[in-house]
């Protein structure tokens, strides 16, 4: 139950900016100076509901957030435009690559718990189309992860085999 006041801690923080922004926007003198506090207001908002959704979306997986995801960003091209939409699916898809290559370095190396959270969400068809999607960035993650930290200490990094990773996945799955 404590963790719970973590987030209500967060939760009131975030409304206190708000509150601190309409009150700027109320008490200032000029209208400029009330336009700022607004478009401030307007932005954060914007920068929370991004923030919420890419939350939502590393919870939900990558699947079954696919019509949830084409909602958000056709709101997304109604408020921002082109370059919005752009930004919104390069940050989705950099964190959910980040969220699967990690797991899927961890079940290479036999971590029990990320076996598991394959099991949850994933068969293995569903499970290839996103290794080869993401396959980019299990290769740049297991060169930042694994290899480079290994040849500055002068260690023995594992051999990367994908290819085992695949076959491990297809017996587990």
């Amino acid at each position: 139950m404590d963790h719970l006041r973590e987030y209500r801690e967060v939760v009131a923080i975030v409304f206190a900016i708000f509150a601190t922004l309409l009150a700027g926007a109320f008490f200032s003198d000029t209208f400029y100076d009330q336009m700022r506090y607004m478009e401030l207001f307007v932005t954060l908002g914007a920068l929370l509901f991004v923030f919420g959704m890419l939350v939502v979306f590393a919870i939900l997986g990558f699947g079954s957030f696919a019509l949830y995801m084409a909602i958000f960003v056709s709101i997304v091209m109604m408020m921002y435009g082109i370059e919005g939409v752009l930004l919104v699916t390069s940050m989705t898809y950099v964190v959910w690559g980040l969220i699967f290559s990690i797991e899927l370095l961890l079940v290479d190396n036999g971590v029990e718990s990320a076996i598991d959270w394959f099991r949850q969400r994933y068969n293995f068809e569903s499970f290839r189309v996103e290794y080869y999607t993401f396959y980019p960035m299990l290769c740049i993650l297991y060169i930042l992860i694994e290899l480079l930290p290994n040849l500055l200490h002068g260690e023995k990094s594992k051999r990367f085999a994908p290819r085992k990773i695949l076959e491990k996945m297809r017996k587990v799955l």
